[in-house]
This record gives C-alpha cells, sequence and structure tokens, in this order.
C-alpha cells in the first residue's frame, strides 16, 4: 500500500485536469504525477534507501507536494517541518529523525547550511530552484510507487504538545489515507470540481489536507503565505474552494473589511483548528461566510481526526462529536480509541521514545 500509487492513479484518469498551481507553476495531473515519478528516481540515485527520512524545509511553494510524492514514491519517510523554525530547531529534528537529507527552499536554505557539518546523518542540503534540484527532476530514471506496508511510516509530524521540544508522531500510509476517507465522510465528498486553497503552512494541517483532495483528482492552489487579498482572488477565479484556517487567520478574515464585501459564492468549506476561537469572532464569522465552518480537533498524532464541530453544529451551539475515526467508550471520557491494525486503543506512538509516550498514555487514561 503507497499512498503515492492513488495519485498516479488519479493522473490516469484525469491527466489534463489541474493537479498542483502556485504563482510560479501550473501542473496538469499528468505532468504532476510525471515529475513526481522522476523526482523518486533520483532520490533513489542518491542512494536513498526504503525508509529513509527527508526533511522538508520549505515556504509554501508547489514543490513542496512533489518532494513529498517523490519520497512516498520511493519508499521514504517525509518529514515536513515549519518554515519559521528557527535552525536549532531544525537540527533538533533532523537529528532526533535520522533524517538523510533535507531538502529547502532558497529563502531558508542558507540559514540551515551548518546542518550539514552538526548532524552527522544529513547529506548536503538541497534547494529548490537551483541545478542540485534540477538534477532530481532530470538524471535519473523515473520510477514507479514501490510497494510499502500499510503500517510504514509516511509522514514524521513534529509536535511540541506541552512538553517542550518536539517529537516526532508517526504516520503511517493507513493512516493518512484513513484520514483521507474521515473527510469524505465528515466533512464533504468531493471531486475534480473542487479547488483546496493553501493559506496556510503546508507542513501542518493545511498539507495534510492536501491529500484528500488530491486523491479525489481536486485542483491544489498554492498561496506563498497568508494574504487577505489573494484569497478573495483565488475565490473570483476558482470553483468550490475549501482551506484550512488556524483560528488567528479566520479571526483576520472576519475582520477584514473585503471579506465582508467579496463575493464568496464560490467558498465550499473553511476547516480550522490548533488553537481556541473566541466566541464573538465565531458569531462574526458565522455571518459572514454561513454554514461553510468545520472545527478539527486532533492534529499531529491522530491526525485531524478526533473529534469535529460540523457546519449544521455551528449553528446550534453544539459540542463537537467524535469523528468517524473515533468512538467514545463507556470507561473513557476522551474519544481515543482509534481502529488501527484491527484493534481498538492502539495509537502510533513516537518514533524515539515510545516508553515515554505510553507512560503518559496510560496516565491519561486514568483521569
Amino acid at each position: 500500500m503507497n499512498l503515492a500509487a492513488l495519485l498516479f492513479d488519479v493522473a490516469r484518469r484525469q491527466p489534463a485536469a489541474p493537479a498542483v498551481s502556485d504563482s510560479v507553476h501550473a501542473w496538469s495531473y499528468r505532468e504532476f504525477a510525471r515529475r513526481v515519478s522522476c523526482l523518486a528516481g533520483g532520490l533513489v540515485a542518491r542512494g536513498l534507501e526504503s525508509g529513509d527520512r527527508v526533511i522538508l524545509c520549505m515556504e509554501n511553494c508547489a514543490e513542496f507536494l512533489e518532494v513529498m510524492f517523490g519520497c512516498w514514491t520511493a519508499g521514504l519517510c517525509a518529514v515536513p517541518v515549519n518554515a519559521r523554525l528557527h535552525a536549532r530547531e531544525v537540527e533538533h529534528i533532523a537529528r532526533d529523525s535520522g533524517a538523510r537529507l533535507l531538502v529547502a527552499t532558497p529563502g531558508l536554505a542558507a540559514g540551515l547550511v551548518s546542518l550539514e557539518q552538526s548532524v552527522e546523518t544529513l547529506a548536503p542540503i538541497i534547494a529548490t530552484g537551483t541545478g542540485d534540484y534540477a538534477a532530481l527532476l532530470t538524471r535519473s530514471a523515473p520510477i514507479h510507487p514501490v510497494d510499502s506496508a500499510p503500517t510504514g511510516r509516511a509522514w514524521l509530524f513534529y509536535t511540541s504538545g506541552t512538553t517542550g521540544r518536539p517529537k516526532g508522531a508517526v504516520l503511517s500510509h493507513r493512516n493518512l489515507l484513513f484520514m483521507s476517507h474521515c473527510y469524505y465522510a465528515d466533512i464533504d465528498a468531493l471531486d475534480q470540481r473542487d479547488t483546496n486553497l493553501h493559506a496556510g503552512p503546508l507542513s501542518h494541517g493545511a498539507g495534510l489536507y492536501a491529500l484528500p483532495h488530491l486523491l479525489r483528482g481536486g485542483h491544489q492552489v498554492v498561496l506563498p503565505h497568508f494574504d487577505v487579498d489573494a484569497i478573495i482572488d483565488a475565490l473570483l477565479r476558482h470553483s468550490r474552494v475549501s482551506m484550512f484556517a488556524a483560528p488567528t487567520m479566520l479571526t483576520r478574515l472576519v475582520h477584514a473589511p473585503a471579506v465582508a464585501a467579496a463575493d464568496l459564492r464560490n467558498l465550499r468549506t473553511i476547516f480550522y483548528g490548533g488553537g481556541p476561537m473566541y466566541v464573538a469572532d465565531l458569531e462574526r464569522a458565522l455571518q459572514i461566510f454561513g454554514p461553510r465552518l468545520y472545527q478539527l480537533y486532533g492534529q499531529g498524532e491522530s491526525p485531524m481526526t478526533i473529534t469535529g464541530l460540523t457546519k449544521r453544529m455551528h449553528q446550534g451551539r453544539r459540542r463537537a462529536r467524535p469523528r468517524a475515526a473515533a468512538r467514545r467508550d463507556r470507561r473513557d471520557r476522551y474519544p481515543q480509541r482509534l481502529r488501527h491494525g484491527g484493534l481498538l486503543g492502539e495509537l502510533r506512538g513516537q518514533r524515539r521514545d515510545p516508553a515515554r509516550w505510553l507512560a503518559a498514555h496510560r496516565r491519561h487514561r486514568q483521569l
């Protein structure tokens, strides 16, 4: 089971449909799949082997998605990190994950060069837009997605939680596929008419929810950063637009005069989470956007699948309900007995310190 194989299925069904766009690139599914296949071949030619970790320290750009799917096609594990992290934080993640390669955007690469010496497992950094990156795409034979175990590592999601230094949550191919199915069950059914607008960091919730859209043939429109005018412009140019917003982003939208006056007919869904949302701002958002809001809880280890406040529930001041991925247990106030590997009660632990994670999980169940 390899998530990348599903992307290639979409490319065969709708090769000319738009797949990924940003301010520089506009790739159809045929072009995107070809680039992913070539990039995967380039990664293997550099000596990377199945299961090796590749850090993506990248500002929002189309290349983020092709590197991620290129990793999966080659049987590698992607380790996306927030582009705003300090080099020392990225160094910790690189060392903790045992990363073999780091791919960065040009604006970040220069500040990370010291990691080539301080992290013993790391090869020279590759920056997008350079000859080294172009060589990944052009100097090796393209490959098809390799066979991967359903439980094989696809994404190491580094999150600090409440305990300080970031720790890597293991997300398998099956975790991410199940997350995508939960999106279809709980939020929206998707098809090639849908657009997913990325105004938040692709290393976090926005990037996770690229998957259900790509696997159903939707169009990914990547903005370099959050910008109200760019979001309004995208709503005018694209159909059935959905987007991830952190609560601060949603608050900025509802207090922007241009949004209140904008044509929102093409807006389908804003899914938001990752922090507290003030009731007054939420009420204002409902006045402006109407029943288009879905609140998420459960990023990182879940991912994005513990509870949700549906569009309908937003109108009735109701409590969030467990998502399709979780169920309540009468002995447990927390809906985190996830179905995984045929067993109830298993969550994937952190890569380096499973004993510590399990101890914390047992304490949590005793609350």
